[in-house]
């Protein structure tokens, strides 16, 4: 049952620089894709092939593999194979302005379409707006007012005699017709009038009002070929302007009559010109007929100003694309995600219109690729409902988010929904991904592939040179030196240590990335032209020594006796536990005092961690476990009556997992055994009721925290830790610590069992269960097992009294 401690070899795994085929990584092409990502990489080609609702792709791991890398790299990779998406426009709807009509063209002639209606807009402003008048105009308009004019003089001149008659003369005026009274053969002036008798004024008047009563037919008549006049001269301006535009219109319309949404823009146009023209035209003064400049200046919105309505707004401009988009964004909120309407201030007033609409992410990816970060999404909850909806309805549907709470809304423009077509990528932790398939039902049906990035990545030779091609990739791509061979060796060492494995490999290449970034700077400043395994070492050195300072203040603690941690020296029912420390950006280990008090009674075992409520569930779980093996292994013929209490001392805050159970039970052991527990020897794993150590997490640092300690207080060559068999090949111990383990300073033991475990700690043979239940006398078990049945004798003994 002796159990051998390790060889130094077996501590780590080491690249051979030898074993790399090239001497630095210059030469090396850089990698195409993630490494070791098989299963990921064909589940993202399979959701490549699928067009149907829902095949969307959920990018479940951890932060640093790669994932928006690759979904960008694989997005552009189909995109550039499939068709380019048309260009979107809005344009003004003139039976219901508040519901702007959307426009699709092909790639390019979105932008096309708008710039001819930028310059056809120039044309209606030198058409229109051009003030009428010169030696042309005035002959056809004398021309049109001819017929009216003989006519109008005809009805003067029967006026003029009737009102002769009657002792009166015509006089007509721009405001009117009027009767003058004629005394001594003169038309009588405003002062004589007002000298005359009253009677003569009374007589006057009731002769012009019978003159008026007279001849009120012929002046109806008058004005009306007046109306008629001014009606044929504003036709004949309109159909002039209209002329120029009409033929620029019929030039548009040929151009675009494959396409029926333009045509129909370009005819409500037509007609809106001519129903409004006359609201335009500038007459020889060079002023709106019918609007003065103070009415143009407060028109609240700008849809009623002269053709602003013709405008067309693009906002998907597809002209520049090779394929379909690929769009990656980092702010995912609501109008970012669905576009929005901008307002603007106008005398006080918020106004909008349709040229104020803006393109929103899914405008942008339609027809190809949106790919965005699942906690971004999430930290926005009306992204994460308008997605859905989105997908759903395979609309993009523009609103103002207050209409959507139920609040009132300061736009009231509803721009008609484009449909959609778009392969979402959301990239995210697993933990994500588990709890929206849990507790949303609608999330299965819209991301119905997953892919899953592993953080790890086997040790070898293909994903060796994978990472060496990364190496060099990077450091072409960020102007760094290269690295050598031992620089690259020196890399996957490092790799092989944050996983702790000597069999995996880290996938992790943003924490790759940063450490080739320090260790070309170590190159730089010492001048070296390409980067070595020293410059990595001193790297690494320097990370962890940025961020140890908790860990030394706790070694200061245990080097002046504050936090008791003996390491050398036999006690009872005392033992150094192990556990890891994570403070974030640095791991370590620090060993921790256990002790254990056993007694008669039948309380069991007391985890005095749980009673204060410091220990966690899967630690309180690992203490339960000790009384089924104990229960198991030595009360089987006598009743178990014992009780102990277990205590991590000096331990004030919190404490959870249970790589600290197996440690626990040798003290317990040890107390029932009254077998002193050498102080110099720690224990890590966990144990389960039939006595078999279990793996854990953590044991590079925590064998790496208990040898600092040593080597403070002084090797003595019996000094180290006891670990579970299967962390063998979690072990990435550091030089000095191998080195130590090679000189014989220091020593790791493996072990399967708890006896295995009590040996090693005190020196006496566990002994094995004899036929007749007992054990052989002065081992481990026995003495335990006398103990036990010493309690049970005694308790039955007082409970018979």
């Amino acid at each position: 049952m002796s159990v051998v401690p390790l060889q130094a070899e077996a501590l780590r795994r080491v690249c051979d620089p030898s074993s790399l085929q090239f001497s630095d990584t210059s030469s090396l092409t850089p990698c195409d894709g993630p490494i070791g990502q098989e299963r990921a990489i064909r589940s993202i080609k399979f959701a490549m092939s699928i067009h149907q609702d829902g095949y969307n792709i959920y990018m479940a791991g951890m932060p640093g593999l790669g994932k928006t890398s690759y979904a960008v790299d694989i997005a552009r990779k189909y995109a550039r194979l499939m068709p380019v998406p048309d260009d979107w426009c809005y344009v003004y709807n003139f039976e219901d302005p508040n519901c702007p009509v959307a426009l699709n063209l092909p790639a390019g002639k979105g932008r096309e379409y708008k710039k001819d209606i930028d310059a056809f807009i120039k044309v209606i402003e030198q058409e229109i707006s051009r003030p009428l008048g010169g030696e042309d105009y005035e002959l056809e308009r004398s021309q049109i007012l001819k017929d009216y004019r003989k006519k109008k003089d005809e009805y003067v001149n029967q006026l003029c005699t009737i009102a002769a008659q009657r002792g009166f003369r015509v006089k007509i005026t721009t405001s009117g017709i009027y009767f003058l009274p004629i005394i001594n053969g003169e038309p009588i002036s405003e002062e004589d009038y007002n000298l005359l008798d009253e009677e003569v004024k009374m007589e006057l008047s009731n002769l012009s009002e019978a003159l008026q009563d007279e001849t009120a037919d012929i002046i109806r008549r008058i004005r009306d070929i007046e109306d008629e006049a001014e009606s044929a001269l504003k036709e004949w301006e309109k159909e002039t302007a209209l002329h120029a535009i009409n033929t620029h219109l019929d030039t548009l319309k040929t151009k675009y009559k494959a396409f029926p949404g333009v045509m129909s823009h370009l005819e409500n146009i037509r007609k809106d010109i001519r129903d409004n023209i006359g609201q335009l035209i500038v007459d020889d003064l060079g002023e709106l007929q019918q609007n003065t400049l103070y009415q143009i200046m407060i028109k609240r919105n700008r849809e009623d100003r002269p053709y602003e309505r013709y405008r067309v707004n693009l906002i998907v401009d597809n002209s520049r694309l090779n394929g379909a988009p690929v769009i990656v964004d980092y702010n995912p909120n609501y109008y970012n995600l669905m576009g929005r309407c901008d307002f603007e201030n106008e005398f006080g007033t918020m106004t909008t219109d349709f040229t104020m609409i803006k393109a929103g992410l899914f405008h942008q990816a339609n027809g190809g690729f949106l790919i965005l970060h699942a906690n971004d999404v999430l930290s926005n909850p009306q992204s994460y409902e308008a997605i859905k909806r989105t997908l759903r309805t395979k609309k993009i549907v523009i609103e103002n988010i207050k209409e959507q709470m139920g609040l009132i809304s300061v736009s009231a423009l509803k721009p008609e929904p484009i449909p959609v077509d778009v392969k979402i990528i959301l990239i995210g932790s697993s933990k994500i991904y588990h709890m929206l398939y849990n507790y949303d039902s609608e999330f299965k049906n819209y991301f119905k592939i997953k892919a899953e990035f592993e953080d790890q990545i086997l040790w070898n030779d293909e994903n060796v040179l994978k990472i060496a091609r990364f190496i060099g990739g990077y450091c072409k791509k960020e102007g760094l030196r290269h690295f050598d061979n031992t620089g690259v060796a020196e890399i996957i060492n490092y790799c092989s240590r944050v996983v702790q494995d000597q069999e995996k490999l880290t996938a992790r290449f943003s924490e790759i990335a940063d450490i080739l970034v320090e260790s070309e700077t170590w190159a730089k400043i010492e001048g070296c032209r390409l980067v070595s395994s020293k410059h990595v070492q001193k790297a690494v050195k320097e990370k962890r020594k940025r961020s140890s300072r908790y860990d030394e203040q706790l070694l200061e603690s245990i080097c002046d006796g504050t936090i008791l941690i003996d390491t050398d020296g036999y006690v009872v029912g005392q033992i150094n536990g192990l556990a890891v420390v994570d403070m974030g950006d640095y791991v370590f280990g620090k060993p921790s005092r256990i002790t254990a008090a056993t007694y008669m009674g039948k309380t069991g075992i007391l985890d005095i961690e749980r009673e204060v409520e410091t220990g966690g569930v899967t630690h309180s779980k690992g203490v339960l476990i000790l009384s089924g093996y104990i229960g198991k292994k030595y009360a089987q013929d006598v009743p178990l009556s014992l009780a102990a209490s277990i205590c991590f001392e000096q331990l004030y805050g919190g404490i959870e997992g249970d790589s600290a159970s197996s440690t626990e039970l040798f003290a317990i052991l040890s107390s029932l055994s009254d077998l002193p527990v050498h102080q110099g020897i720690a224990v890590t794993g966990s144990v389960n009721q039939h006595g078999f150590i279990q793996p854990i997490g953590g044991a590079t640092y925590k064998i790496e925290g208990f040898f600092e300690i040593c080597k403070i207080n002084g090797f003595t060559g019996k000094q180290g830790v006891i670990i579970p068999h299967q962390n063998i090949r979690n072990l990435v111990l550091s030089d000095e610590v191998v080195e130590a383990v090679r000189k014989g300073y220091f020593n790791i033991y493996p072990i399967k069992t708890v006896d295995q475990g009590m040996e090693i700690l005190t020196g006496v043979p566990a002994g094995e269960r004899l036929p007749d239940g007992s054990y052989p006398p002065g081992t481990v078990n026995d003495r335990v097992y006398r103990k036990l049945r010493y309690f049970a004798e005694v308790t039955a003994k007082y409970r018979n009294q």
